[in-house]
């Protein structure tokens, strides 16, 4: 894979039933479980496995969502999940994501701030330099 394709990662995701409510369209909640998934995959094409993060008590948590809802998803649709980072720190960073219809409606859109954190401390940690070289690459 390209660097190109790696500045705007897209994920898909199929809509089950049980990610709909009474209506038959994506409970809010859920988005941000799509989004989620969307940012681990993305890390997975990096080389970045989370549980390898975890036996070094490295992790990262989302500090802040910023999300707006523009039109349903519905059952059994698939997704287009588009993510970037749009702002690098030392310890954090921001995504945004969007997340997009078969037929190309913007559905939802979302910047989400993920912090670097020590797990057993529970305090801020500098993003490592084995990951900070893969996200500078692809920002």
């Amino acid at each position: 894979m390209s660097e190109d394709k790696l500045a705007i990662f897209e994920h898909h995701i199929r809509v089950y039933y049980e990610d709909t409510d009474a209506g038959g369209i994506v409970y809010y909640a859920n988005y941000l479980k799509f989004l989620e998934r969307a940012r681990t995959e993305w890390l997975r094409t990096l080389g970045i496995e989370q549980d390898e993060l975890l036996e070094r008590s490295v992790g990262f948590v989302v500090k802040r969502v910023e999300m707006d809802n523009h039109a349903p998803a519905r059952f059994n649709e698939l997704l287009r999940i588009q993510s970037e980072i749009v702002e690098l720190k030392r310890a954090s960073l921001m995504f945004k994501q969007t997340i997009v219809s078969p037929s190309g409606q913007r559905l939802v859109s979302a910047l989400i701030r993920v912090a670097c954190v020590d797990l057993q401390a529970m305090k801020p940690l500098a993003i490592p330099a084995f990951i900070l070289e893969e996200f500078t690459r692809v920002v």
